[in-house]
């Protein structure tokens, strides 16, 4: 794996205009197969999970799957309905409705209680996912009626015009993180590297890896449909481990331009870079890849297609650090070289000479700071900062999970704020449970007695809607059939999730329950999201074993130490673990919601545990194989293991906190967008990453490695050494 990286940075350097215009049309053939092929987005089949899933394809299978619906609300601008306007309001609506080809049927107005408002109910066609590319038609039409009405106030919402508005929430989410991220990140490379140029090739090349990437997904999508949140991690995963990747490989260039002084090329820097950075950048992109790999074992189309997105765009990521990235430092070191024979050049004339630049020193106070606890009393840094870490943790133990749905939108979603004033007529379209029952078609008779046997005892129960009568539909050919019922609790609530264990603990068993042959399941809001949270319990455990196995097996094989691959397991489990906490603490109470402004749901987002500790192990290996890579050479070069270890934190210190900095910014940038789950990915990463930066990397894991000394590194070979016993100068890869 050495002599790979050399070979192609040396390629790259002999030949870098092939390099660079190869990598962009990479970049466009990539971009170009993916817009050709197209998209293919995951549809309400991909979805189903559990008992509701079971449902829903026992209610397609007889035609009775869940239709689209829009809700157009009437009401009063101001005092009382005036009853006639507003029939006359909603037969326009109904006229202009029926006339669109996106709409199957309008149902006939329907009165609230109170009699201040009418709801008209507006059917669509197509499948449930496709709704929400097709409303825009069915909002105009609300807008016209609206219009013609002004003395009315007509408004609509639905799941359809919903998904719409958080799909726009989402995209300008997007554009703010860009805004917030690019800026950021650019003045921490110029702050690192001093130079606008420098500072700009590990953006060039992050962003030309994350819109190669989106091609490649592009067509990935046709062997696992995109259920659409890939472009969110791609978009974030891309921009931190391309910064990251490149920057470390900058890093090492610099210190071998330092330490020769002048006396090699850009092209042997290059090279020598490669034989140290370039294979810590592929044992690193290893592994985080192998790490993601394991949210395939969910079984879930969301975190495969978040698994697609890290793998292609940390590929990329490591393709274009190995290629285009010689090609470029080449093309710029002979840049500088002109720049510094000219200027030698200009004060040869006015006899001028150059004084010594003083060495800098590879980290400043800061670092040293940070570095000295371990270096002089590693126990105690160990034991202090251990107990920090797992004092962070606590809060993780009241972890509770729940499942977002459309009830914890942010409100600045139009639709959203429709959707209040319409539950709040009609509180029975909060939730609709559907009980699905599948059977001989000569059973039909008596299935639609038991069903509806248990619609009524279900109406006496105060947790189910009294007002709405259940509604009883069955198939053409007698098989399916599906009873719905209303719920006037919102669906994340306890008194909706209690109604759905009523419905299956005992009022199912007690009556369609008891006719044999009778296949029975449900579904709905509260169904979809309960099942889902199950299904992901279930496969945590899975994941996160064989996330253990695969990263400990890939951290020893890449460092030949069993100890230091459970150190790292270790470490990653205590950081995680860390982030966890903190996350609870802040966002399962309600303390910090105008802080972060968001609504606290009194849980944390199911997929939100499963996805940090995948994803941080495999981010925190960056560090883990860059810091750990430092102090292993410096074994091979006869260092003893104390000195290797405060050898290469230090010389990795800096690089390593700029590189997570850059993660952090972008990962905080998250915490600004409205989605309550997406602000919860992104504060548990930039605290993780963090955490890990400074308290793991610079503090506990060298006060273990200080402790264990050379025990840390069996059954590592021992350095080669001279006849008379001294170590062996290091190797130097052939250069140019």
């Amino acid at each position: 794996m050495r002599l790979r990286p050399v070979r192609m940075a040396r390629w790259s350097a002999r030949h870098p205009w092939k390099a660079i215009v190869g990598w962009f049309l990479f970049v466009l053939l990539c971009l170009g197969a993916g817009i050709t092929a197209g998209n293919n987005p995951a549809t309400t089949e991909d979805f189903w999970v559990g008992e509701a899933g079971h449902a829903e394809s026992m209610a397609t299978d007889g035609g009775l799957q869940r239709r689209p619906t829009e809700h157009v609300l009437v009401r009063s601008a101001s005092g009382s309905l005036d009853m006639p306007r507003a029939t006359a309001a909603a037969r326009d609506l109904t006229t202009r409705m029926s006339a669109l080809p996106e709409v199957a049927e309008v149902a006939a107005p329907v009165r609230s209680k109170d009699g201040t408002a009418l709801r008209v109910s507006v059917v669509m066609k197509g499948a449930e996912l496709d709704a929400k590319s097709n409303v825009v038609p069915l909002l105009d039409t609300t807008a016209k009626v609206a219009a013609g009405h002004p003395d009315l106030i007509v408004e609509e919402s639905g799941s359809p015009a919903i998904s719409k508005g958080v799909n726009d929430q989402r995209g300008e989410d997007l554009s703010l993180s860009e805004r917030l991220t690019l800026p950021v990140t650019l003045v921490i490379l110029l702050i690192v590297f001093g130079s606008v140029v420098m500072a700009g090739v590990p953006l060039l090349l992050a962003l030309s890896s994350i819109a190669a990437t989106m091609g490649l997904a592009m067509l990935a999508s046709h062997l696992m449909p995109d259920p659409g949140v890939g472009t969110n991690m791609i978009l974030l995963i891309g921009l931190a481990v391309g910064v990251d990747y490149t920057l470390f490989y900058l890093k090492r260039e610099r210190e071998e331009r330092a330490r020769a002084k002048g006396g090699l090329g850009p092209e042997a820097l290059v090279e020598l870079a490669a034989a140290t950075a370039g294979r810590a950048i592929v044992v690193s992109g290893l592994a985080v890849i192998v790490s993601t790999a394991t949210l395939y074992l969910a079984t879930d189309v969301i975190f495969s297609s978040l698994a697609t997105g890290t793998i292609l765009v940390v590929a990329v990521a490591v393709i274009s650090s190995l290629t285009v990235l010689p090609a470029l430092l080449v093309k710029l070191g002979h840049r500088a070289e002109r720049r510094a024979a000219r200027k030698a050049a200009r004060r040869a004339k006015r006899g001028a000479t150059t004084p010594a630049k003083p060495a800098k020193p590879e980290n400043g106070r800061v670092f040293g700071a940070l570095m000295r606890p371990a270096q002089r009393h590693p126990g105690i840094t160990l034991c202090v900062s251990v107990l920090v870490m797992l004092a962070v943790a606590a809060p993780a133990l009241g972890l509770k999970l729940i499942d977002p749905g459309r009830d914890t939108f942010s409100r600045g979603i139009p639709a959203m704020q429709v959707y209040d004033r319409l539950t709040g007529e009609f509180p029975e379209l909060l939730v609709r449970h559907e009980v699905v029952a599948r059977s001989a078609p000569g059973r039909a008779p008596e299935v639609r007695q038991a069903l509806t046997e248990l619609g009524q005892r279900a109406q006496e129960d105060r947790l189910f809607a009294h007002d709405a009568e259940p509604v009883l539909r069955t198939s053409d050919d007698g098989r399916i059939s599906v009873l719905e019922l209303g719920v006037p609790h919102p669906a994340p609530s306890d008194p909706a999730i209690a109604s759905l264990d009523h419905l299956r603990n005992q009022y199912i068993p007690s009556t369609v329950g008891t006719l044999a042959g009778v296949d029975t399941a449900v579904s709905g809001d509260v169904a979809r999201g309960q099942d889902y949270v199950h299904h992901e319990r279930g496969k945590l455990p899975l994941v996160i074993g064989f996330l253990l196995l695969l990263t400990f097996v890939t951290t020893a094989v890449a460092f030949r130490s069993a100890v230091v691959g459970l150190i790292g397991v270790v470490l990653n489990l205590l950081s995680a673990a860390a982030a966890l906490g903190a996350l609870v603490l802040v966002f399962q109470g309600t303390w910090a919601q105008s802080l972060l402004d968001f609504d606290s749901l009194g849980a944390i987002a199911s997929r939100v545990p499963l996805f940090l500790f995948v994803i941080l192990f495999g981010l925190s290996m960056d560090y883990q194989v860059f810091v750990v890579s430092r102090i292993k050479e410096a074994m091979e070069h006869g260092m003893t293991a104390r000195e290797a270890v405060l050898d290469g934190i230090a010389r990795s210190a800096k690089v390593v906190t700029s590189a997570a900095l850059v993660m952090v910014t972008v990962f905080a940038a998250f915490v600004f967008l409205h989605l309550t789950e997406m602000k919860q990915m992104g504060f548990c990463l930039a605290v993780a990453v963090l955490l890990d930066a400074v308290v793991i990397r610079m503090m506990i894991l060298p006060s273990v490695l200080l402790l264990l000394g050379e025990r840390a590194w069996r059954p590592l070979r021992p350095a080669r050494r001279t006849e008379n016993g001294a170590p062996a100068a290091p190797s130097v890869p052939h250069v140019i």
